[in-house]
């Protein structure tokens, strides 16, 4: 057995794992045909959304599940160690792996390359039982989901989203990471969103590249052309209201600490593992649950006065569909049936993603 010929495939289909933004916050190190190296990081210091590197430490335990799962085609149980004694904006894992003749390959495995982000609207037939309890029981022990669904349900979370997207097209905070990782004119992006992944119109698409090229152009842009409106309807009521349901995936106790988000990252990765593998499609609708801790917890996020206002009315709206529940809450997805998305976001190569080997002295 060699690097080479197991690790390769293994971190071939490990680059698929799903990150916010597609910034692939880690990098492999092969130490040896047993041992590799998990390299992370997060945005928090430039990104609005990525709230004490939270949300990029749910898409570290998505790696961490996907490699697990690769692994289990070759035959190989992995497990894994934190390293300690480092800032949490670095996490460091390393990861074994042991050959298990008893170990069955995992039948996700072939979704893995397969699950993207389809954002726009799906068909409003609603999920089956079977279906139901397929994705619940992907969960393992110490989570749940909460369905919304059914019109009236539905409704009430494509208004959270449309308020949702209210302030991030407004929030100048915002703005700089939109700028950032929008692909324009692409519909495949190795490190970014392509534009033809978002959900709008192409009219929209063009007035949205026009104005975020300079945030005196979107202020305008938003003020006197009532620039919000067209990319919230198409890109979040209309989807909201088209899909099979709405979910909140659940912990059995608030998260509090960085592994505990890595956990959830692993769960949310088999959820929409299996929900590929059952024919359909999944978008994260996360914001809601960051803005809601800024606001439950009294973190500053803008100079804004007006967003910080918005964001209130927003953790408030958040609150009364969630509940008590809501510090519990660790992912918000909306699912069902649709054609697979045309556009989508790439990966960069394993190349791309790999430190240097280490080198071994006699």
């Amino acid at each position: 057995m060699s690097d080479v010929g197991v690790m390769a495939p293994i971190l071939d289909l490990a680059r698929w794992a799903p990150s916010g933004d597609n910034t692939q916050p880690w990098r492999f190190e092969v130490q040896d045909a047993t041992h590799l190296v998990v390299h992370g990081s997060d945005t928090r210091t430039h990104c609005v959304y990525d709230l004490d590197g939270h949300p990029s430490q749910l898409s570290l335990g998505a790696l961490i599940e996907t490699i697990a799962i690769a692994a289990s085609g070759h035959g190989l149980r992995v497990s894994v160690s934190r390293r300690g004694g480092l800032p949490e904006t670095l996490p460091t894992f390393d990861l074994r792996f042991t050959p298990d003749p008893d170990l069955q390959p995992s039948p996700l495995i072939s979704a893995i390359p397969l699950r993207s982000v389809q954002r726009r609207p799906y068909s409003a037939r609603a999920l089956t039982p079977a279906e139901k309890q397929t994705l619940e029981a992907s969960l393992g022990p110490g989570y749940e989901l909460r369905w919304f669904e059914g019109l009236t349900a539905k409704w009430q979370m494509a208004r959270l989203m449309f308020n949702n997207a209210g302030l991030r097209l407004t929030l100048r905070e915002a703005f700089e990471v939109h700028r950032s990782i929008i692909h324009w004119g692409r519909r495949f992006s190795p490190d970014r969103v392509p534009d033809q992944a978002l959900g709008a119109d192409a009219l929209t698409l063009k007035l949205m590249r026009w104005a975020m090229q300079d945030w005196a152009r979107l202020q305008f842009l938003n003020k006197w052309l009532a620039g919000t409106w067209a990319p919230r309807l198409q890109m979040d009521l209309l989807p909201g209201l088209l899909c099979g349901a709405h979910f909140v995936l659940l912990r059995g106790s608030a998260p509090s600490q960085l592994d505990d988000y890595v956990d959830a990252g692993r769960v949310v990765q088999r959820l929409w593992l299996t929900a590929t593998a059952l024919g359909l499609q999944h978008q994260p609708e996360l914001t809601p649950l960051i803005f809601a801790r800024y606001v439950r917890e009294g973190r500053p996020f803008s100079d804004s006065a007006p967003a910080r206002a918005l964001a209130r009315q927003l953790a408030d709206q958040t609150q009364r569909l969630i509940g008590s529940d809501l510090p519990r809450a660790v992912w918000i997805a909306r699912i069902g049936q649709s054609p697979v998305a045309s556009s989508r976001s790439v990966r960069l190569s394993r190349s791309e993603l790999s430190l240097p080997r280490p080198v071994r002295t006699p």
